[in-house]
Order: structure tokens, then sequence, then C-alpha cells
């Protein structure tokens, strides 16, 4: 099926990573997803807290920055992994996908990133990417590694309160962004390698079933990346790659493109603003936040209730 275009907005370089922060370096990270380029740094994980300032995390470098209301950064943290989702439990606690490490917390006070789920059992993660928590406090992963049409196997986890760990499903050629509905009845994963968003059932009795894909996205250099959801239900898609944000309908018809004036690697977004109807984009390639308006307000996180 087609549709015409829709509208174009061009976002705003909202703050960029201050220069006295950007050393450019080779690092493992980037020789194995950035083809050996030396880098200054790759921002991901845009997460807001309660005092509507933002966190974002520096994939190569392990570091977590806070920017201010004003665009001011902050270093939070510098350690020995590679940070990429970012995410506020209710009761304060920052969690962390870590591509070393698996899930980590960190301590805004004081720095310090600690481990808080390594293994899956006694195996470890292929390398984890993205997550997500619903109301009731379950916490969904994306177990992306180096996985893609090559090797369809990355995962997607499901971890409850109560310490109780499940691969809800392990087929998944490069699982990325990661929300839930308000309903918790759907799981949307970004699978980055196949241009898709897949829809995950995930209802009351907590069994997988019929997952499909939600959307198909046109190809390109890169994927759907980071994702959220807005207040009319419809999903916001970063498109790593194209340089683009999509608002897609709650039966994906695309609503809204908006365009990147900064470059292509358009990896994440998160909903800020006095009225939560500000996007908020990271444009890893440049290091740099943009901006652009949007027809209605995101989605509260839940960690934010």
């Amino acid at each position: 099926m087609y549709f015409a275009p829709p509208p174009t907005v061009t976002a705003e370089i909202f703050t960029r990573l201050p220069d006295h922060y950007r050393v450019r370096k080779p690092t493992a990270w980037a020789d194995a997803n950035r083809g050996g380029e030396a880098i200054d740094s790759f921002l991901e994980g845009p997460v807001f807290d309660r005092r509507g300032r933002l966190y974002v995390t520096d994939i190569p470098h392990g570091r977590i920055f806070r920017i201010a209301p004003d665009g001011t950064w902050d270093l939070v943290a510098e350690y020995d992994g590679w940070p990429n989702g970012l995410k506020i439990h209710r009761d304060g606690r920052i969690f962390i996908t870590c591509y070393k490490h698996g899930i980590m917390r960190l301590d805004p006070d004081t720095g310090s990133v600690t481990p808080f789920l390594e293994t899956a059992g006694s195996e470890g993660f292929r390398g984890v990417n993205d997550l997500t928590f619903a109301s009731n406090g379950d916490l969904y992963f994306t177990d992306q590694g180096q996985t893609g049409l090559q090797d369809p196997t990355g995962r997607v986890y499901r971890l409850r309160p109560s310490g109780e760990l499940t691969c809800l499903i392990d087929t998944v050629p490069s699982p990325n962004g990661i929300v839930v509905d308000t309903a918790m009845k759907n799981l949307f994963v970004a699978v980055t390698r196949a241009q898709q968003i897949w829809r995950i059932p995930v209802g009351t009795s907590g069994l997988v079933s019929k997952v499909g894909v939600f959307a198909q996205l046109h190809g390109g250099m890169g994927g759907p990346d980071g994702i959220a959801l807005d207040e009319e239900g419809c999903l916001i898609v970063a498109h790593t790659g194209f340089g683009s944000i999509w608002r897609l309908s709650p039966v994906a018809e695309p609503l809204l493109r908006v365009r990147s004036p900064a470059g292509i690697s358009t990896t994440n977004v998160a909903y800020g603003g006095p009225d939560r109807t500000t996007l908020f984009i990271t444009e890893s390639a440049t290091g740099s936040i943009l901006t652009a308006p949007m027809p209605a307000p995101g989605q509260p996180l839940f960690s934010h209730a």
C-alpha cells in the first residue's frame, strides 16, 4: 500500500556537545559499528528527569551527560562500558542498557555505575540496546548484539519486579528501540536491519503469540532506531541513516516527517518541555540535540508517574 507524502517540518539544533568534551579517538565500539572511524561521541538514550533535565548516553566513550533546560552540559559519569538506552524508574533509580555489561544502574549524585543484571542465568547477553518500563514495574529490554538478516536471533526480555526474567522472543533480526502501550497489551520494537516495527502482543497472560509487522519502512543505510508513543497513540520512529523522524498513526499511516538539519544519524527521541509537545532528538554523528514541535503531547513515561 502506498501513502501520500506526509507534511514535513525541519527540526532545529537546540544544543551540541561542547568542544571540550570532544576527543576524537578510535574505540573498539567504533571499530565494530562505525567502520573503524575515530569519533568524538555517539549520542543515544535521551530521557528527561522530573526536574526537566535531559540525560543522554555517549556509547563509545562510556559517558553519561545531563543537559539543563538552557542547553548547558554536565558530565555525570564516565566508566568502562558502552551505554546505550537509559530510563529512570519511578523511584528515581536510573537504568542503563550497556552493550558490554548488561543492565546497569547509575547514581546521578556520585556518578557511580554498578551492575544490576549482567546475565540471563549464566549466559551473557549479546549486547543489550534499549529499555522501557511498564506501569506495573515490568522492565522490557532488547538484546541486539550484532544480529541482523544474516543472524535473526536478537532477543526481547521482560524482567519482573520480583526478579523473574523471561525471554519473550529470540528470532528478531536486530531489535533496537522498544516501547509498551498504556494498556500493557503490546510491545513495539524497532527491528533495524529488517526496516520494520514489530508488534509483540503480551496481554494479561504474559504469553507471546502472533507477533506481526506493525510498519514496514523504506530501506536506506540504517533503519528504525529509538521509538516513542504520544497521547494519541501514534508511534514516533527515529530513522537513522536517513535523517528523519516519522509519526505513524495507530494503524501505521505516516502522518508527519521531521527532517534533521544536522545529519542523518537521528538515533533516538524523547518528549520534553512544559507541556511535553516538544520532541528532543539525538543526532549522533554531529553530537547534537535537535528539537521539533509536535501535534500531540508525548505519552508520559511510566517511570515518571
